[in-house]
């Protein structure tokens, strides 16, 4: 496993690095108290050519590697550790490779090409009232009628639908066509939000990520045409599946980004902040706690670079999907929950100052939070994967 960068993707990461320093760090913390808008900065990306880095040349992507997608997460985390950008970079990454390599060739050319120029947003839409980790048991429907799909059923906690609304796109939609078969009935159909009608949506305040909305939204015998339908009929909730271990790959990589960024902003502090008579980074108190943190935070990297080069390895059939999925649950499962540990560290470390808005620390708390408790999968879930992998589906707690 090489760590080098090339020369072409030494210069991506920089080049992208000194925009994100430019344009996006000055302004992380008015994202988060909504005086600025999280997808003007997206559409600066698109613009530069940072958006689409999962798709083909032929849409307008960048046919990347998993590894540089990686590694611009961080970069975002890094530089808006509310994480609001960076959950609109990974969905869009994640569901817009799905939608490339599922969709209709109409379709793809519809919607990837703006996409990768920042004018779209595509993400995911599966989450429901009755629960989200469950994906099997959805009750949303989509019943044929002539040359459209016919959707009721309510979705919450969906991240874009207002950006989508404002500029173009669409949501990859979990619905049953078959509610016999359980997970074998789910399809995956594209909705373009803004083309449709016969929905409606609510916003839902979030503690955290308030760049990014969320939203309640319900399908109201909305018509989406035929042509929408991802791969087959009924095969909806493995594509889902595939998206989930892409997505929750870059969500680890952001969190790792974010927290990193909060770690060197407290390294700085403890150098600096002095009492009794000198720096505070002197007090084993604090030494011991950063050595740990740092040193897991570099393991959890290490874990997630190669989850990516596994990612990288399955695309030119070298190794399965089964390995990725299980390197994927376990980049998820550690990389928030360190990041929540290492923020909240710091946050002691700045004292009182570190409760308030002004040290910037507890947006990032907020933030990576949302994938602590469950965004993307649960932590238990993440586990229930990692077991299933090494153990086998016979010993899956439930009947698939």
């Amino acid at each position: 496993m090489d760590f080098e960068l090339s020369q072409e993707e030494q210069i991506f990461i920089d080049t992208l690095s000194s925009l994100l320093e430019k344009e996006l760090m000055p302004i992380a913390k008015d994202i988060d108290s909504n005086k600025v808008t999280t997808y003007d900065l997206f559409k600066k990306l698109g613009k530069h050519g940072f958006l689409g880095l999962l798709n083909s040349e032929k849409y307008g992507g960048a046919n990347l590697t998993m590894k540089l997608a990686v590694l611009a997460a961080e970069q975002i985390g890094k530089n808006d550790p509310s994480l609001a950008t960076a959950v609109l970079y990974l969905l869009d990454t994640a569901w817009s490779y799905i939608v490339e390599k599922y969709g209709k060739e109409e379709v793809v050319e519809e919607i990837i090409p703006k996409m990768a120029r920042g004018e779209a947003f595509v993400g995911i839409c599966s989450t429901e009232p009755t629960g989200g980790s469950d994906v099997a048991s959805i009750r949303s429907v989509a019943l044929k009628k002539g040359d459209n799909y016919v959707i009721s059923g309510e979705k919450i906690y969906i991240s874009g639908v207002k950006e989508i609304l404002e500029n173009d796109g669409g949501l990859v939609t979990l619905v049953k066509t078959d509610i016999e078969k359980g997970r074998r009935g789910i399809s995956a159909i594209f909705v373009p939000l803004k083309h449709v009608k016969n929905f409606e949506y609510s916003k839902i305040e979030n503690m955290g990520r308030m760049g990014v909305s969320t939203s309640i939204l319900k399908f109201n015998n909305t018509e989406v045409n035929l042509r929408y339908l991802l791969g087959e009929e009924n095969k909806g909730f493995y594509y889902a599946m595939e998206g989930f271990v892409t997505a929750r790959i870059l969500v680890a990589a952001s969190c790792i980004g974010a927290a990193e960024s909060i770690l060197n902003y407290g390294i700085s502090y403890i150098k600096n902040r002095v009492a009794f008579g000198m720096p505070i980074a002197k007090y084993e108190g604090i030494q011991f706690p950063l050595a740990d943190l740092y040193s897991r935070l570099e393991a959890s990297r290490l874990l997630i670079y190669k989850t990516a080069y596994l990612y990288d390895k399955m695309k030119e059939n070298k190794t399965s999907m089964s390995e990725v999925t299980k390197y994927s649950a376990m980049s998820k499962l550690i990389a928030p929950q360190l990041g929540v540990e290492i923020i909240s560290e710091v946050m002691k470390w700045l004292g009182a100052y570190g409760y308030t808005k002004e040290a910037g620390v507890e947006m990032a708390l907020r933030g990576i939070y949302s994938y602590y408790i469950g965004a993307e999968g649960t932590p238990n879930i993440m586990r229930i994967i990692i077991t299933r992998e090494l153990l086998g589906r016979e010993y899956l707690p439930y009947k698939e």
